[in-house]
Protein backbone atom coordinates (compact mmCIF):
# COMPACT_ATOMS: atom_id res chain seq x y z
CA UNK A 1 0.00 0.00 0.00
CA UNK A 2 3.38 2.45 0.16
CA UNK A 3 4.05 1.66 -3.57
CA UNK A 4 4.09 5.04 -4.83
CA UNK A 5 2.95 7.32 -1.62
CA UNK A 6 4.22 9.60 0.11
CA UNK A 7 4.60 9.36 3.79
CA UNK A 8 5.82 11.88 6.39
CA UNK A 9 7.48 10.99 9.48
CA UNK A 10 7.56 13.30 12.14
CA UNK A 11 10.91 12.90 14.72
CA UNK A 12 11.87 10.62 11.45
CA UNK A 13 15.66 11.15 13.19
CA UNK A 14 15.27 8.63 15.97
CA UNK A 15 14.92 4.93 16.02
CA UNK A 16 12.16 4.48 14.75
CA UNK A 17 11.92 6.81 12.06
CA UNK A 18 15.42 5.48 10.77
CA UNK A 19 14.09 1.37 11.33
CA UNK A 20 10.72 2.40 9.05
CA UNK A 21 12.95 4.15 6.56
CA UNK A 22 14.91 1.28 5.75
CA UNK A 23 11.80 -1.15 6.21
CA UNK A 24 9.88 1.15 3.49
CA UNK A 25 12.88 1.30 1.37
CA UNK A 26 13.14 -2.73 1.01
CA UNK A 27 9.71 -3.84 0.78
CA UNK A 28 8.20 -0.92 -1.00
CA UNK A 29 8.78 1.75 -3.75
CA UNK A 30 7.33 4.41 -2.20
CA UNK A 31 7.07 8.08 -4.25
CA UNK A 32 8.54 10.14 -1.45
CA UNK A 33 9.67 9.81 2.18
CA UNK A 34 9.38 13.14 4.13
CA UNK A 35 11.54 12.93 7.18
CA UNK A 36 10.41 16.11 9.13
CA UNK A 37 12.87 17.32 12.60
CA UNK A 38 14.24 20.16 14.17
CA UNK A 39 17.81 18.68 14.64
CA UNK A 40 19.92 19.51 11.40
CA UNK A 41 22.85 17.45 12.66
CA UNK A 42 20.90 14.33 13.06
CA UNK A 43 19.28 15.12 9.59
CA UNK A 44 22.91 15.18 8.03
CA UNK A 45 23.93 12.40 9.69
CA UNK A 46 20.82 10.39 8.43
CA UNK A 47 20.71 11.65 4.79
CA UNK A 48 24.16 10.05 4.11
CA UNK A 49 22.49 6.73 5.21
CA UNK A 50 19.54 6.90 3.39
CA UNK A 51 20.07 9.04 0.32
CA UNK A 52 17.80 7.10 -1.98
CA UNK A 53 16.04 9.78 -4.51
CA UNK A 54 12.60 9.45 -2.84
CA UNK A 55 14.43 11.03 0.26
CA UNK A 56 13.26 14.80 1.78
CA UNK A 57 14.18 16.31 5.10
CA UNK A 58 12.78 18.90 5.95
CA UNK A 59 13.65 21.09 9.24
CA UNK A 60 10.98 21.63 11.18
CA UNK A 61 9.10 21.61 14.75
CA UNK A 62 5.89 20.30 15.58
CA UNK A 63 5.11 22.89 17.29
CA UNK A 64 5.13 25.20 14.45
CA UNK A 65 1.74 24.46 13.10
CA UNK A 66 2.70 26.65 9.38
CA UNK A 67 5.50 24.81 8.73
CA UNK A 68 3.62 21.28 9.30
CA UNK A 69 0.90 22.37 7.10
CA UNK A 70 3.89 23.11 4.55
CA UNK A 71 5.84 19.89 4.84
CA UNK A 72 2.23 17.56 4.69
CA UNK A 73 1.45 19.08 0.90
CA UNK A 74 0.94 16.29 -1.22
CA UNK A 75 1.48 13.42 1.64
CA UNK A 76 -0.79 10.37 1.68
CA UNK A 77 0.27 8.90 4.91
CA UNK A 78 1.77 9.90 8.12
CA UNK A 79 3.34 8.26 11.40
CA UNK A 80 3.53 10.94 14.15
CA UNK A 81 6.63 9.67 16.23
CA UNK A 82 8.11 13.17 16.78
CA UNK A 83 7.73 13.65 21.26
CA UNK A 84 9.70 14.79 24.48
CA UNK A 85 10.20 11.17 25.73
CA UNK A 86 12.62 11.55 29.26
CA UNK A 87 10.37 10.53 31.99
CA UNK A 88 12.76 12.28 34.45
CA UNK A 89 13.29 15.31 32.05
CA UNK A 90 9.77 15.99 31.48
CA UNK A 91 9.06 16.08 35.26
CA UNK A 92 11.51 18.82 35.80
CA UNK A 93 10.15 20.41 31.95
CA UNK A 94 6.71 20.10 32.01
CA UNK A 95 5.49 23.05 29.97
CA UNK A 96 8.36 21.96 27.37
CA UNK A 97 6.59 18.57 27.62
CA UNK A 98 3.69 19.97 27.50
CA UNK A 99 4.24 22.25 24.17
CA UNK A 100 5.72 19.28 22.15
CA UNK A 101 3.34 16.45 23.20
CA UNK A 102 -0.13 17.62 23.67
CA UNK A 103 -0.07 21.45 21.08
CA UNK A 104 2.35 19.35 18.63
CA UNK A 105 -0.41 16.88 18.55
CA UNK A 106 -2.88 19.37 17.66
CA UNK A 107 -1.12 21.07 15.03
CA UNK A 108 -0.31 17.31 13.66
CA UNK A 109 -3.89 16.98 13.40
CA UNK A 110 -4.86 20.58 11.91
CA UNK A 111 -2.13 20.04 9.22
CA UNK A 112 -3.06 16.55 8.30
CA UNK A 113 -6.64 17.84 7.94
CA UNK A 114 -6.26 20.55 5.59
CA UNK A 115 -3.81 18.67 3.35
CA UNK A 116 -6.62 15.98 3.18
CA UNK A 117 -3.95 13.38 4.44
CA UNK A 118 -5.29 9.85 4.21
CA UNK A 119 -4.12 8.19 7.30
CA UNK A 120 -2.44 9.19 10.26
CA UNK A 121 -0.79 6.94 12.83
CA UNK A 122 0.76 8.45 16.04
CA UNK A 123 2.96 6.41 18.18
CA UNK A 124 2.03 6.31 22.05
CA UNK A 125 3.29 4.58 24.61
CA UNK A 126 2.72 2.12 27.90
CA UNK A 127 2.87 4.94 30.01
CA UNK A 128 -0.26 6.34 28.63
CA UNK A 129 -2.49 4.13 30.33
CA UNK A 130 -3.35 4.59 33.60
CA UNK A 131 -0.54 7.77 33.51
CA UNK A 132 1.83 8.64 37.10
CA UNK A 133 4.55 10.81 35.75
CA UNK A 134 4.45 14.39 32.95
CA UNK A 135 5.22 12.23 29.98
CA UNK A 136 2.53 9.59 30.17
CA UNK A 137 -0.05 12.01 31.17
CA UNK A 138 0.69 14.19 27.73
CA UNK A 139 0.78 10.71 25.85
CA UNK A 140 -2.75 10.18 27.11
CA UNK A 141 -4.02 13.71 26.07
CA UNK A 142 -2.38 13.22 22.82
CA UNK A 143 -3.97 9.29 22.52
CA UNK A 144 -7.16 11.15 22.68
CA UNK A 145 -6.28 14.16 20.67
CA UNK A 146 -5.67 11.99 18.11
CA UNK A 147 -8.95 9.50 18.44
CA UNK A 148 -11.52 12.24 18.64
CA UNK A 149 -9.53 13.95 15.43
CA UNK A 150 -12.15 11.45 13.67
CA UNK A 151 -14.86 13.37 14.63
CA UNK A 152 -13.03 16.64 13.34
CA UNK A 153 -12.33 15.20 9.38
CA UNK A 154 -15.95 15.81 8.50
CA UNK A 155 -15.95 15.79 4.79
CA UNK A 156 -12.20 14.71 4.65
CA UNK A 157 -10.90 11.77 4.10
CA UNK A 158 -8.74 11.57 6.72
CA UNK A 159 -8.65 8.90 9.72
CA UNK A 160 -6.64 8.78 12.58
CA UNK A 161 -5.58 5.88 14.72
CA UNK A 162 -2.88 5.63 17.48
CA UNK A 163 -0.27 2.39 17.62
CA UNK A 164 0.32 1.96 21.92
CA UNK A 165 3.27 -0.30 23.05
CA UNK A 166 6.12 -0.88 25.39
CA UNK A 167 9.96 -0.53 26.00
CA UNK A 168 11.86 -0.58 22.48
CA UNK A 169 15.04 -2.87 22.84
CA UNK A 170 17.96 -0.82 22.80
CA UNK A 171 15.74 2.40 21.73
CA UNK A 172 18.01 5.70 22.26
CA UNK A 173 17.73 6.79 26.58
CA UNK A 174 16.38 3.27 27.42
CA UNK A 175 17.99 0.72 29.71
CA UNK A 176 19.94 -1.75 27.69
CA UNK A 177 22.19 1.06 26.11
CA UNK A 178 22.84 2.80 29.30
CA UNK A 179 23.41 -0.50 30.96
CA UNK A 180 26.08 -1.22 27.93
CA UNK A 181 27.62 2.34 28.69
CA UNK A 182 28.10 1.00 32.43
CA UNK A 183 29.87 -2.32 31.68
CA UNK A 184 32.14 -0.73 29.15
CA UNK A 185 33.05 1.35 30.92
CA UNK A 186 34.07 -0.91 33.83
CA UNK A 187 31.52 -0.57 36.49
CA UNK A 188 31.94 -2.38 39.54
CA UNK A 189 27.29 -2.92 39.79
CA UNK A 190 24.56 -2.18 37.74
CA UNK A 191 22.02 0.22 39.56
CA UNK A 192 18.26 -1.22 39.57
CA UNK A 193 15.95 0.92 40.90
CA UNK A 194 13.51 -1.96 42.50
CA UNK A 195 13.86 -5.49 42.23
CA UNK A 196 10.41 -6.10 41.35
CA UNK A 197 10.33 -4.24 38.56
CA UNK A 198 8.79 -5.31 35.08
CA UNK A 199 8.94 -3.93 31.82
CA UNK A 200 7.11 -4.89 28.44
CA UNK A 201 9.50 -5.75 26.00
CA UNK A 202 9.57 -5.33 21.75
CA UNK A 203 12.30 -5.08 19.11
CA UNK A 204 12.44 -2.05 16.83
CA UNK A 205 11.45 -4.03 13.68
CA UNK A 206 8.60 -5.59 15.73
CA UNK A 207 7.08 -2.32 16.64
CA UNK A 208 8.05 -1.01 13.02
CA UNK A 209 6.30 -4.26 11.34
CA UNK A 210 2.95 -3.34 13.73
CA UNK A 211 2.66 0.15 12.90
CA UNK A 212 3.36 -0.93 8.93
CA UNK A 213 0.49 -3.53 9.36
CA UNK A 214 -1.95 -1.09 11.15
CA UNK A 215 -2.16 0.94 8.40
CA UNK A 216 -3.52 -1.71 6.44
CA UNK A 217 -5.74 -2.65 9.43
CA UNK A 218 -7.75 0.78 10.69
CA UNK A 219 -10.32 2.28 10.72
CA UNK A 220 -9.60 5.57 12.56
CA UNK A 221 -10.38 6.01 16.17
CA UNK A 222 -8.72 2.91 17.41
CA UNK A 223 -5.55 1.69 19.65
CA UNK A 224 -3.65 -1.07 18.82
CA UNK A 225 -1.89 -2.88 21.05
CA UNK A 226 1.01 -5.91 20.21
CA UNK A 227 0.96 -8.77 22.54
CA UNK A 228 4.67 -8.68 23.63
CA UNK A 229 6.20 -10.22 26.15
CA UNK A 230 7.45 -8.89 29.78
CA UNK A 231 10.93 -9.11 31.45
CA UNK A 232 12.31 -8.47 34.90
CA UNK A 233 14.84 -5.56 34.98
CA UNK A 234 17.10 -7.91 37.13
CA UNK A 235 16.77 -10.71 34.68
CA UNK A 236 18.19 -7.86 32.02
CA UNK A 237 20.78 -7.20 33.84
CA UNK A 238 21.80 -10.77 34.90
CA UNK A 239 21.28 -11.29 30.92
CA UNK A 240 23.53 -8.16 30.32
CA UNK A 241 26.41 -8.93 33.02
CA UNK A 242 25.89 -12.30 35.00
CA UNK A 243 29.40 -11.15 36.65
CA UNK A 244 28.43 -8.11 38.44
CA UNK A 245 26.22 -7.55 41.62
CA UNK A 246 23.15 -4.97 41.53
CA UNK A 247 23.15 -2.31 43.66
CA UNK A 248 18.90 -1.02 44.71
CA UNK A 249 19.03 2.97 44.08
CA UNK A 250 14.73 3.46 44.09
CA UNK A 251 12.61 4.56 42.11
CA UNK A 252 12.97 7.54 40.14
CA UNK A 253 10.77 10.67 39.55
CA UNK A 254 7.71 9.55 37.74
CA UNK A 255 8.86 5.93 37.47
CA UNK A 256 6.40 2.98 37.47
CA UNK A 257 7.24 -0.25 39.09
CA UNK A 258 4.86 -1.59 36.18
CA UNK A 259 3.52 -0.89 33.02
CA UNK A 260 -0.18 -1.35 31.90
CA UNK A 261 -0.99 -1.03 27.88
CA UNK A 262 -4.77 -1.85 28.20
CA UNK A 263 -6.11 -1.09 31.39
CA UNK A 264 -9.12 -2.78 33.61
CA UNK A 265 -11.34 0.27 32.99
CA UNK A 266 -10.96 0.36 29.35
CA UNK A 267 -11.80 -3.96 29.56
CA UNK A 268 -14.99 -2.89 28.27
CA UNK A 269 -13.83 -1.45 24.88
CA UNK A 270 -11.24 -3.64 24.63
CA UNK A 271 -11.21 -6.51 21.89
CA UNK A 272 -8.86 -9.32 21.80
CA UNK A 273 -7.24 -10.68 18.16
CA UNK A 274 -4.59 -12.91 17.18
CA UNK A 275 -1.37 -10.95 18.30
CA UNK A 276 -2.95 -7.63 19.15
CA UNK A 277 -5.73 -5.92 21.23
CA UNK A 278 -7.90 -2.89 19.73
CA UNK A 279 -8.84 -0.06 22.79
CA UNK A 280 -12.19 0.36 20.92
CA UNK A 281 -12.99 4.61 20.91
CA UNK A 282 -14.87 5.87 24.22
CA UNK A 283 -16.72 8.61 21.90
CA UNK A 284 -19.23 7.66 19.10
CA UNK A 285 -18.08 8.66 15.40
CA UNK A 286 -20.65 9.85 12.96
CA UNK A 287 -19.74 6.83 10.69
CA UNK A 288 -20.14 3.69 12.96
CA UNK A 289 -17.63 1.44 12.55
CA UNK A 290 -17.08 -2.15 13.66
CA UNK A 291 -14.13 -2.42 15.69
CA UNK A 292 -14.28 -6.58 16.74
CA UNK A 293 -13.44 -6.63 12.58
CA UNK A 294 -10.54 -4.66 10.66
CA UNK A 295 -10.20 -3.73 7.35
CA UNK A 296 -8.10 -6.99 6.64
CA UNK A 297 -11.23 -9.21 7.96
CA UNK A 298 -9.46 -10.15 11.15
CA UNK A 299 -12.12 -10.63 13.88
CA UNK A 300 -11.88 -10.59 17.82
CA UNK A 301 -13.73 -10.98 20.58
CA UNK A 302 -14.44 -8.65 23.65
CA UNK A 303 -12.08 -9.01 26.72
CA UNK A 304 -13.74 -10.07 30.07
CA UNK A 305 -15.01 -7.34 32.34
CA UNK A 306 -11.40 -6.01 34.33
CA UNK A 307 -9.37 -7.48 32.05
CA UNK A 308 -5.65 -5.83 31.63
CA UNK A 309 -2.60 -6.18 30.00
CA UNK A 310 -0.07 -5.69 32.26
CA UNK A 311 3.28 -6.29 32.46
CA UNK A 312 3.83 -7.99 35.66
CA UNK A 313 0.76 -10.01 35.05
CA UNK A 314 1.71 -10.85 31.82
CA UNK A 315 1.25 -14.74 30.32
CA UNK A 316 4.73 -14.65 28.91
CA UNK A 317 8.02 -13.69 30.63
CA UNK A 318 10.98 -13.80 28.68
CA UNK A 319 14.00 -15.81 31.01
CA UNK A 320 17.73 -14.51 31.04
CA UNK A 321 18.52 -17.19 28.05
CA UNK A 322 15.62 -15.85 26.47
CA UNK A 323 16.66 -11.90 26.93
CA UNK A 324 20.22 -12.89 25.69
CA UNK A 325 18.88 -14.35 22.46
CA UNK A 326 16.08 -11.58 22.23
CA UNK A 327 18.42 -8.85 22.68
CA UNK A 328 20.98 -10.24 20.28
CA UNK A 329 18.75 -10.38 17.33
CA UNK A 330 17.28 -7.35 17.74
CA UNK A 331 20.67 -6.13 17.54
CA UNK A 332 20.82 -4.37 20.52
Amino acid sequence: MFNDKVILITGGTGSFGKQYVKTLLSSFKPKKIIIYSRDELKQFEMAHDFHQECMRYFIGDVRDQERLIQAMNGVDYVIHAAALKQVPAAEYNPMECIKTNIHGAENVIQAALINNVEKVIALSTDKAANPINLYGATKLASDKLFVAANNLAGGHKTRFSVVRYGNVVGSRGSVVPFFRKLIADGCDYLPITDERMTRFWISLQQGVDFVLKNFQRMHGGEIFVPKIPSIKVVDLARAMAPQLPHKIIGIRPGEKLHEIMCPADDSHLTVEFADYFVIKPTIQFATKNDFSSNKLGERGVPVEQGFEFHSGKNTRFLSVDEIVAFNHLSGA
